[in-house]
C-alpha cells in the first residue's frame, strides 16, 4: 500500500509560521523521543499536571524550566553503572530531555518529585478580557 503525505498549501496561510513549525517539530518525533512515560492529568477545566515516570532519578538530577511556552525537563545525569555487572537492567538511566508545548495562557504552578514519579501543575490562567461576561440587557 502507499501512502502520500498531506501536504498543506502553506501560501494560504498568512501568520501561522508558528503552527507550521509545531506540526514540524511534531512530526519529526520518533518512538525513541517518548521516554521517560508520561500522564497529562486533568482536575478540572483550569487545572492540568504533567506526570513523568523517572525511577531511579534524584530530585539533584533533573532541570524543569519553561521559556517561550515550551515546559522542559531534561536530566543530564550520565548512569553509575559501570561498576556494576547487570544480568538484566530495565531500569534506565539515560540522559534525557521531553518538551511539552504549552497554550500561551497555561502557567506552571511548581512540581513536586516523590517516590520516582515526578508531578508539574499547570494552570490555565485566561486574563479577565478573554474570560466569558454575562451581558444585561437593558
Amino acid at each position: 500500500m502507499v501512502t502520500k503525505a498531506f501536504t498543506f498549501p502553506r501560501s494560504h496561510f498568512i501568520g501561522f509560521d508558528h503552527v507550521w513549525s509545531e506540526i514540524e517539530r511534531l512530526s519529526e518525533m520518533t518512538d525513541n523521543k517518548v521516554y521517560p512515560p508520561h500522564n497529562v492529568v486533568k482536575h478540572d477545566e483550569e487545572n492540568f499536571s504533567v506526570e513523568l515516570a523517572l525511577a531511579g532519578y534524584a530530585k539533584e538530577d533533573l532541570i524543569v524550566e519553561v521559556r517561550d511556552g515550551i515546559l522542559l525537563v531534561a536530566s543530564d545525569t550520565k548512569s553509575d553503572s559501570q561498576d556494576r555487572e547487570y544480568l538484566h537492567k530495565g531500569i534506565s538511566q539515560k540522559k534525557f530531555r521531553r518538551t511539552f508545548r504549552l497554550s500561551e495562557h497555561v502557567v506552571v504552578d511548581g512540581a513536586d518529585f516523590e517516590d520516582g514519579l515526578l508531578v508539574i501543575d499547570l494552570r490555565v490562567q485566561l486574563p479577565e478580557e478573554k474570560r466569558p461576561r454575562t451581558i444585561t440587557i437593558g
